[in-house]
């Protein structure tokens, strides 16, 4: 008796693609998995009307968000809406939306137990990365879409298209404040990619545990906290955070840039390697094993230790190229923000109150500071700082003075807060021709350069 050796298998027939399934068609199949989920979707609704809703609500009442940037120009023009918007979703929104996405991604089918029946249809682990990666990458750019077209809609739609005053008190025309806008909330879109990476590494290290799901939400509560210690200014551009705020740098004059280009490339930086991390150790599963949960000292070694070795990285490279070691707020630096904001905004209320115009050059603004007395360094974040603002005006011969208290956070920001007289800064509103209108002198938001800059 003769044995008959078996007859090979078909082999798969690749015209039809049933061999192999391409990066395009597993991008597409789960983006439309995410989709799919109530929860993505009710994400994606609320994103693309609530920012409207609120924005367009507060226009419409008399009490504005004063404490937070711009918040006190909601009143004014339509643009100030988004840049509100922005400064929550940096803080929480974008957190809290990859954790929802990037973070569950992969943890999904640990819930499911879904990984076999994934790997038979796709044959590929780094297919099956990379589908998930760019559908996740796809959901967030979308939801960040939303907040920033919703909520310029609602403020143009509410309050109408018009000039923006900056953070050191000079007008934007509604065309200089519309790309100035966007390039903000593009800017933000590095930092959200960090977020978005870690979430990744996240869901592929800790499996079906929730710490997955909520790392990137607790990175950036703790980056965030990090940002309000008196830390050095090194260690402040050092992590992917900082560029949640650095767009206030483009909407002074001239537009403070370095923090801002420095904010954006390491947050690519802590994207690119959070990414790989997640790759390599998306590669080495054990996807045979369905009760796998992750491993908490993989996800020390192989996810938390790299992240902790690129911070340290950069914060040395930060400080060699910029040499900013202190707090980057100086006397001199809040003295020269204030007196040329305080000149530009001047010449507002000149206009309000129907006075012939002065340039800033005839004012000759200046500002002496100090922080609590003379025996206290006047350097640093604080609010006991004080401030008197001198000017002078063509064809008289006294000075003007005006009396700030300032409160200047860590980051730079700070709130100028009227202090007399009154007919400068001392109220609220000023009576113009036309009624009362708010005192652009009374309370305004400006920002101090932390990088030294070449003006003495």
């Amino acid at each position: 008796m003769t044995a008959t050796a078996p007859a090979p298998a078909p082999a798969p027939d690749r015209s039809t693609g049933a061999g192999r399934v391409s990066v395009a068609r597993g991008y597409r199949f789960e983006l439309v998995k995410l989709v799919s989920q109530w929860r993505v979707r009710l994400l994606v609704l609320a994103c693309w009307i609530a920012p409207a809703l609120f924005v367009a609500a507060v226009g419409q009442q008399s009490t504005l968000p004063s404490d937070t940037l711009f918040g006190r120009w909601m009143l004014a023009t339509g643009w100030a809406g988004p840049l509100v918007m922005l400064g929550f979703a940096g803080t929480w929104a974008l957190p809290l939306l990859t954790s929802v996405v990037a973070g569950d991604v992969f943890a999904s089918e640990d819930r499911l137990g879904t990984w076999r029946h994934l790997l038979v249809a796709v044959r590929s682990p780094r297919r099956i990365f990379a589908a998930k990666a760019l559908a996740s990458l796809t959901v967030i750019l979308l939801l960040v879409a939303g907040l920033a077209c919703s909520s310029a809609a609602g403020g143009l739609l509410a309050v109408g298209n018009r000039p923006l005053v900056g953070l050191d008190g000079h007008q934007l025309t509604p065309s200089d404040a519309a790309g100035k806008v966007a390039l903000a909330w593009v800017c933000v879109l590095a930092p959200t990619l960090a977020l978005a990476a870690i979430g990744l590494l996240g869901s592929v290290a800790l499996g079906r545990s929730p710490m997955g799901l909520l790392l990137p939400a607790i990175v950036a509560l703790a980056m965030q906290l990090a940002q309000m210690l008196p830390l050095p200014v090194a260690v402040r551009l050092a992590l992917p955070s900082y560029a949640f705020i650095a767009w206030n740098g483009l909407f002074t004059g001239p537009a403070q840039l370095g923090p801002l280009l420095i904010g954006v490339v390491v947050s690519l930086v802590w994207a690119l390697l959070a990414t790989t991390l997640a790759y390599l150790l998306f590669l080495r599963r054990d996807f045979t094993n369905l009760t796998v949960d992750g491993s908490a000292r993989r996800a020390v070694t192989a996810g938390l230790l790299p992240l902790v070795g690129l911070a340290g990285l950069t914060v040395a490279v930060v400080a060699s190229a910029t040499g900013a070691m202190g707090s980057g707020i100086s006397q001199d630096k809040v003295q020269r923000s204030l007196a040329t904001e305080f000149a530009h905004l001047y010449r507002l209320q000149t206009k309000q109150l129907n006075r012939p115009d002065v340039t800033e050059a005839q004012l000759k603004a200046t500002a002496t500071c100090d922080k609590g007395s003379v025996r206290v360094a006047a350097e640093g974040p604080g609010n006991d700082w004080r401030c008197v603002v001198s000017w002078h005006l063509p064809g008289v011969e006294a000075t003007g003075t005006a009396v700030y208290q300032l409160d200047v956070t860590s980051d730079g920001r700070f709130v100028a807060d009227g202090d007399g007289p009154k007919e400068v800064n001392g109220y609220f509103l000023v009576r113009t021709p036309t009624g009362d209108a708010p005192n652009p002198l009374w309370q305004f938001d400006g920002n101090v350069e932390l990088l030294s800059t070449s003006k003495g």
